[in-house]
């Protein structure tokens, strides 16, 4: 079973620690990492290949919940801006990864990729460092 179907099936089982909330088209998850404090993920549910595996509704239900989520995570961090990427090369189902950016980050991190963090060195996900601000998100998610 690939990464993505694992971590909807634990979300749905409840075993998923770092779930902030279940969305119309799927899950919204914390990252494993937390380089960038609010990192998040939306994971469809049922968990498709791609996006254009998905008819005309499921695709506007998703892109419109990958906003909300990105509006729940601005409003709760103080980002300068969102970055949204839906890559699907290493893990290939739809999933969306939403990175706030900030104005703290050094320029040359700032104006690149995320992917040119060094992830192997990120702070993980922790609910006693990072809870409340998975549960503010959720909040958020919950009063629009």
């Amino acid at each position: 079973m690939s990464l993505i179907s694992q971590r909807v099936a634990l979300a749905r089982s409840g075993a998923n620690d770092k779930v902030i909330c279940k969305m119309a088209s799927g899950w919204a998850v914390m990252g494993d990492v937390q380089f960038l404090p609010g990192y998040c993920l939306l994971l469809p549910d049922p968990v498709v290949p791609s996006l254009n595996d998905l008819d005309t509704q499921a695709r506007t239900t998703y892109l419109l919940d990958m906003a909300r989520l990105g509006d729940a995570v601005l409003q709760a961090t103080g980002a300068l801006r969102m970055n949204y990427e839906i890559l699907g090369n290493s893990e290939p189902e739809l999933h969306c990864h939403i990175f706030p950016r900030y104005a703290s980050e050094a320029e040359h991190y700032r104006k690149m990729p995320v992917w040119f963090y060094d992830w192997k060195t990120a702070t993980p996900y922790a609910e006693d460092i990072h809870g409340a601000l998975r549960l503010e998100i959720a909040r958020l998610l919950a009063t629009h």
